[in-house]
């Protein structure tokens, strides 16, 4: 292609989303990723056996169809060949002694679930999720937005104006209850809070964290309201499609392109120099979907603003990520009625068990109970493998990065506290046991198992510190105004026609492509 207008290093979710957004308004762009492949979090692999299909990492798009990105890109991706595969059942809880709680895409027949188990707790998630809908523009205006800017300024005035400076204080005061505060006020059921208490670790948070208890509210909503899809064959054919898309509006994608450092020109970012000593220049921007760590330190380096590189030194990563993968040669018995459905189902003791295993991962111990997250993606796509099989994909949320001990006291931590295949392999038998004690006959089942520890996940994907899948600490003090730093100010940087997404910016981590999206708005 001629020289590009934009270069965008990285090519997840928000680059991918950024790309195809400029290509529509005209603009020339280049993607350069460093890896043989696109994606980011989203790869798709046979890992386990021949014919079983395996989303790797990142499997729900329940945050990308309901996001303004897929409202503007949908139906061209769609002409591209993108299609979801849904269940009425998007998530579950099942406990050690049995109980359980399935949550379906019908609010009354929700309701009517709940008020079984406890009575009184559906017409409480009634209101939990009805507040959510009564409140959406200022909730979505503020966790999708541009948050420095007139809009944003003028959706709070207004929302003042209408409640009262008051009753806007109030509102967000509420928004800033943990999830434990909110569970145990709320609902009578441990297992209806043992449904949602998961939740909050896959916005990166603990039940213990402020804002905790609100986003979970939101992903309660979302989950109602749009299920968990996942994508036909696989995450990859989505990444086709935006690939087909990004091209067919003049775009370009080069992978095995690893950038090593931005090009400056009159303190202007001009292009970037590849790692094969390759100068590629860019005529208005250059975008990078990485995290501060890659961009004031590997790609900025000398040339980084001071002030950035000292934020960089105390911005925080969160807790590691666990995988594991398995073909099965038949579909799971689960031990509960109504389960096999389920998109995605959590396995944990309840709120304290949870709470238990974050604070144990938080301080770098091997959580004794795991919350282990089971997606059936067979349950939504059964072309994923060969009829009458199944696939596991779990996911769990509570990993150390350095490892300084075992809380069960059964595994030994390496000297220099990093993850080894051994300790890989062992850790994964205490999730499988915990999951062969929920399903009938499960290891006569396993054709093949794939485990993936923190440290294999950043090995595949450098932006996942320490096997961070959610870009850095989603604690409210590096959210909204202030995430990656106390002094951003959306997707700027200290450089004139430097920009930063990706999920260490606003709005945070996970497969919506909102950074994208607004920073491709702006431009």
């Amino acid at each position: 292609m001629t020289q590009p207008d934009h270069i965008i290093v990285g090519s997840g979710i928000n680059a991918l989303v950024c790309a195809a957004m400029l290509g529509g308004k005209g603009a020339r762009v280049l993607i350069l990723e460093r890896n043989d492949r696109i994606g980011g979090c989203m790869r798709t692999e046979e890992i386990t056996a021949p014919g079983f299909i395996h989303d790797v990492m990142a499997t729900t798009f329940v945050l990308f169809i309901t996001s303004p990105a897929f409202a503007a890109l949908g139906a061209d991706l769609a002409r591209h060949g993108l299609e979801f595969c849904h269940t009425g059942t998007p998530t579950g809880v099942l406990r050690p002694d049995g109980s359980h709680a399935v949550l379906r895409t019908d609010r009354a027949a929700n309701v009517a679930a709940l008020n079984a188990i406890a009575a009184g707790d559906g017409d409480r998630h009634a209101d939990d999720v009805g507040g959510i809908e009564r409140n959406a523009g200022l909730l979505f205006g503020l966790l999708g937005g541009s948050l420095w800017s007139y809009p944003t300024a003028k959706l709070l005035a207004g929302d003042g104006w209408r409640r009262g400076p008051r009753g806007l204080a109030a509102f967000l005061g509420e928004a800033l209850v943990p999830a434990r505060g909110w569970l145990e006020n709320t609902y009578r059921s441990e297992t209806i809070r043992a449904l949602w208490a998961p939740w909050v670790l896959h916005a990166g948070l603990g039940p213990e964290d402020a804002f905790s208890g609100q986003i979970a509210r939101v992903i309660a909503f979302a989950l109602e309201a749009a299920g968990a899809p996942i994508v036909k064959g696989g995450a990859k054919n989505l990444l086709a499609a935006f690939e087909a898309l990004i091209r067919e509006r003049g775009g370009d994608i080069r992978t095995g392109a690893d950038v090593a450092s931005i090009v400056q020109s009159n303190g202007r970012a001009t292009g970037v120099r590849l790692a094969s000593g390759e100068t590629v220049h860019a005529n208005k921007s250059v975008i990078c979907s990485v995290t501060p760590t890659q961009l004031y330190g590997r790609l900025l380096g000398a040339d980084a603003p001071q002030a950035d590189v000292e934020a960089t030194q105390k911005y925080r990563y969160g807790k590691g990520n666990f995988q594991i993968h398995y073909a099965l040669s038949k579909p799971p018995a689960w031990r509960g009625e109504g389960l096999d459905k389920v998109a995605l189902l959590h396995l944990t003791p309840g709120l304290d068990g949870v709470s238990k295993a974050c604070n144990e991962a938080a301080r770098g111990m091997l959580p004794e109970v795991p919350t282990i997250c089971a997606g059936q993606p067979h349950a939504l796509d059964p072309s994923r493998c060969p009829e009458g099989k199944a696939i596991l994909w779990l996911q769990l949320p509570e990993a150390p990065r350095h490892i300084k001990g075992d809380a069960a006291g059964m595994l030994q931590a390496p000297a220099d506290g990093q993850w080894t295949v051994a300790l890989r392999e062992a850790y994964a038998d205490r999730a499988e046991a915990i999951l062969a004690g929920h399903i009938e006959g499960f290891k006569a089942s396993v054709i093949a198992r794939r485990a993936y520890s923190p440290a294999d996940l950043e090995a595949m994907n450098i932006n996942l510190v320490g096997g961070d899948p959610y870009g850095g600490s989603s604690t409210i003090d590096q959210s909204f105004l202030w995430r990656p730093f106390k002094s951003s100010r959306n997707h700027q940087t200290g450089i004139k026609g430097l920009y930063h997404i990706g999920a260490s910016t606003h709005p945070g981590a996970g497969l919506g492509g909102g950074s994208g999206f607004l920073l491709a708005g702006r431009l």
